[in-house]
Order: C-alpha cells, then structure tokens, then sequence
C-alpha cells in the first residue's frame, strides 16, 4: 500500500514557474512508476507525464512537453513536477499516481488527494 501526498500547488500568472511535489509512505516505493495527471471540472482525468520506478524512463503529454519535468528521488520518496511557462490552460487540480509498469491511462492503483494549480491570464 502507498499512500501519497500532493503539495506545491497555487496561484500563478502566465509565464511564472512552479513545482509540485508528492511524498510517499508506504512500502516499497522504488517498486512503481509514478505519474502526474490533471483534471478540471466535468472533465475527465488527462495523463501529463510519468516516469519509471529507476527514473531513467520519462514519458510526457504533448501540451506539456518541453515545459514540464517530472523526476523522482527514490530516497526521499518523493516525485516532482517541475512547471514552466505556465498557461492559463494548464489551470487544472494535479494528482500524483503510482503502479507498477510505466503508463500514460488512468489506471493507476494508488493516487493523491490532489492540489490545485491555477495561472492567472
């Protein structure tokens, strides 16, 4: 069982900066790839990037890519998500996720409680 942890969210204007951050407790957290998905209201949830239990695999949505890095560091339990250049679309509460095998759908087993990031045009 992993129980995750969602923080760094907030309100931003166009072009700023932010980082998320998602702790983990829990047994055998290096045992799972993790991934960061984003929803908005009467939306369904929308992959952004996952990475692979080692770290060395990182897969990212197209709207994203070259903006966003997702990295992961295994002894502190903790993945990340760092967001520049944000948009007023990518306005959206943020999830963390973890399952075992890298993947870009919303089967995860184990997810976050969510923080809210808002840009503000």
């Amino acid at each position: 069982q992993v129980q995750l942890v969602e923080s760094g969210g907030g309100l931003v204007q166009t072009g700023d900066s932010l980082r998320l951050s998602c702790a983990a407790s829990g047994r055998s957290f290096g045992n799972y790839a993790m991934g960061w998905f984003r929803q908005t209201p009467g939306n369904e949830r929308e992959f952004v990037a996952a990475i692979s239990r080692s770290g060395t695999s990182t897969v990212y949505a197209g709207s994203v890519k070259g903006r966003f890095t997702i990295s992961r560091d295994n002894a502190k339990n903790t993945i990340y998500l760092q967001m520049n250049r944000l948009k007023p679309e990518d306005t959206a509460v943020y999830y963390c996720a973890g399952r075992v095998g890298l993947s870009r759908q919303a089967d995860y087993n184990y997810w976050g409680q969510g923080t809210q990031v808002t840009v503000s045009s």
